[in-house]
């Protein structure tokens, strides 16, 4: 059995202990968060103790899953690595690139495992898209909420559109070429809504869209391809595929076939602990790795990077056009 503890009690912390508590191969031990009384709320519904330091916490257990604010991933995540003990780190894998980096090489140095909390990576979603998709031509993804103050401590970038991002990156083996993007801050003090378009060196483009300010949940993706055309809808569990492999023929289209399909929900979480404790015990391939974290925060950085100088070649076209109807003294 793993002897897990947890890093953080609020909203992804207390899911994280509930499934570290019913995962097969796993023991949670200990909860440590700053907020004792949160802590202690947590603790007792999961059936854990409740640590009063994160060196405590430490010592007592052979893995960590660090659940805590972004900018908390490095200093908690590198502590623990250090002292040798796995990690499960929740998304991003840390705060800047350069933290990354160095969390990654610390796994590496201490021979532990590293593993990073991209949930869909582990839905049925993905995998259905990924079996059908091998050479993506141009993709469109969009990830739009109703506004929630929870998670308004980032942007939507690292909020919402790394998940998109992430998967993206899986099916696209090529490097970033370029990236476009725009957004705005409406509801909090970082953006809101953003599109990215993201171009890689193998000719394939993404569009990716993301808002957490809708009336409505929507989350979809299309994807053209040498395979095919691929529909799915997340909402409704729905995927549509059009190809010459798959389905039933569709008469007069020349060999085309139609491909639809429904799946079923899936405990992505008890999928990612599940693996965490394969990974951590039989040595089992870490399936997202820190390779994985790092390249899905390069790219989310490069999105907020695009928007940062998109908003300023906009606020100086704004100045300027000001700037014309100025009186001359």
């Amino acid at each position: 059995m793993l002897k897990v503890g947890i890093v953080g009690a609020g909203h992804f912390g207390r899911f994280h202990a509930l499934k570290a508590r019913d995962c097969p191969r796993e023991t949670l031990v200990a909860l440590y968060d700053p907020d004792m009384e949160r802590a202690a709320v947590v603790a007792r519904e999961a059936g854990c103790s409740v640590a009063s330091s994160l060196q405590e916490l430490i010592a007592a257990v052979d893995a960590v899953i660090v659940a805590a604010p972004a900018e908390q991933h490095f200093p908690v995540g590198a502590a623990c690595l250090q002292a040798k003990r796995h990690v499960l780190v929740e998304k991003p894998i840390a705060a800047t690139l350069e933290e990354a980096k160095k969390l990654a090489a610390l796994a590496a140095e201490n021979g532990v495992v590293l593993q990073v909390g991209h949930l869909l990576r582990y839905s049925s979603e993905h995998r259905a898209i990924s079996e059908r998709i091998g050479k993506p031509l141009y993709i469109e993804a969009t990830r739009i909420a109703p506004f929630k103050p929870r998670g308004t401590d980032v942007s939507v970038i690292l909020d919402l559109m790394i998940h998109d991002l992430d998967l993206v990156l899986s099916l696209v083996d090529s490097p970033i070429d370029s990236i476009d993007a725009v957004g705005v801050a409406v509801s909090s003090e970082h953006e809101d809504i953003s599109n990215a378009r993201v171009r890689f060196a193998n000719g394939c483009v993404a569009s990716i869209s993301a808002s957490r300010i809708s009336l409505k949940t929507e989350r979809r993706m299309r994807v053209f391809s040498e395979e095919g055309y691929l529909s799915a809808d997340f909402m409704q569990q729905e995927l549509t595929m059009i190809g010459r492999k798959r389905g039933l023929p569709l008469p007069g289209t020349g060999g085309f076939k139609r491909e639809a399909l429904r799946w079923k929900d899936c405990d992505c979480l008890a999928a990612e602990h599940d693996a965490f404790a394969a990974a951590c015990l039989d040595g089992a391939p870490i399936l997202v790795d820190a390779e994985a974290g790092i390249r899905a925060l390069d790219a989310a950085i490069r999105v907020k990077a695009s928007m940062d100088e998109t908003r300023a070649r906009m606020e100086a076209s704004g100045l300027i056009q000001l700037a014309e109807h100025l009186p001359v003294s």
